[in-house]
């Protein structure tokens, strides 16, 4: 046994080391918001257990529900939801808890009250499960305002309001990509020792990337900047290469790939979803949020992303993040349409 080795190996910077040094950065703080992200960090990892046993466990299949979606449940789902309610719960640092799984906003009760907001999808792109591609879970934190009891405003805020954002993809490996509002980083959970390893410190997207990502099967709806700019990255006729597709249809590995290599992720508003297909809360906000983080933007096609307001909590938008040199292409040619 190579002792010097496995000693090396304690010498890990793990979620929760890091999570610790950065509350030290802050005097002033209690260690809740610590407190909250390990429970979140819990609740990934079960999750990833579960993800993994699912075609032996029997949870594959649907639980014979549909959600406020409209989306068909997976079994999978149902108990992902449950796993992140009864972590953040447990926690005894929120109050309010906005999942994609759940009509309403869940209120915890008074005794279990913490200063917290979480928004979270519990497993998006489940409907890949069972041909084993990539899916997460994406989740955001807000802090209500101090004083009174929690209301429903209290989460209804824009997005550049969030002190955290993250997201945990469960692929060949499990990685959960983390910012609390300085810099990007991500960390690979490590089997053997149960914890996430710091493998992606500071995580910066290439200002311009080569790849784009959009579900083309839906491009007869689309609107005209969309389609002139999807028609750009194929036939570019300034002489530079054409980009490459890469479309997973699962938003984490979409935006994770994004994040590590460039380019350009579009889910365009259309003549079926008029209000974009991906939700605010819990998809494009904690996303756009990373995206900024890293040196990327995020644009709804009128507006930064982060700066939109939702009116209700299951809200939809269009979105187009990614590159900051490939998001300001499709800005100039909503510009141009304005015009």
């Amino acid at each position: 046994m190579d002792h010097a080795a496995e000693a090396h190996r304690t010498d890990l910077m793990t979620i929760t080391r890091y999570v610790l040094n950065e509350q030290s950065k802050h005097p002033e703080s209690r260690g809740d918001f610590t407190i909250l992200l390990n429970h979140i960090v819990l609740g990934c990892k079960f999750v990833c257990s579960a993800v993994n046993k699912a075609g032996l466990a029997k949870l594959i299949g649907l639980a014979g529900e549909t959600n406020v979606q409209g989306e068909e449940q997976k079994k999978l789902d149902v108990l992902s939801n449950e796993v992140f309610i009864k972590a953040l719960v447990s926690s005894g640092r929120t109050c309010i808890l906005v999942s994609e799984e759940d009509e309403e906003a869940t209120f915890v009760e008074p005794s279990k009250r913490g200063r917290y907001c979480v928004v979270f999808d519990p497993l998006d792109g489940s409907s890949n499960i069972d041909c084993g591609v990539s899916i997460g879970t994406i989740f955001g934190i807000y802090m209500i305002k101090e004083g009174g009891e929690p209301k429903l405003e209290d989460v209804l805020q824009p997005g550049k309001n969030m002190l955290a954002a993250g997201y945990c993809m469960y692929g060949s490996s499990c990685t959960l990509v983390l910012s609390t509002g300085s810099g990007v980083n991500g960390f690979t959970l490590d089997p053997s020792l149960g914890e996430f390893i710091l493998t992606h410190p500071d995580i910066k997207i290439p200002k311009k990337g080569k790849k784009y990502s959009v579900n083309e099967g839906n491009a007869k709806n689309w609107d005209g900047p969309t389609a002139k700019y999807v028609e750009k990255c194929k036939f570019p006729k300034d002489g530079s290469p054409a980009k490459s597709l890469r479309y997973i249809g699962s938003m984490v590995a979409d935006v994770h790939r994004t994040l590590l290599y460039g380019g350009i992720f579009l889910y365009p508003a259309d003549k079926k979803s008029p209000n974009g297909k991906l939700r605010v809360l819990y998809e494009v906000f904690p996303m756009s949020f990373l995206m900024e983080e890293a040196g990327g933007q995020a644009f709804t096609g009128k507006q930064r992303a982060l700066d939109l307001v939702p009116k209700q909590i299951h809200e939809r938008s269009p979105i187009f993040l990614g590159s900051y040199d490939d998001v300001e292409e499709i800005k100039a040619l909503y510009a141009a349409e304005e015009q």
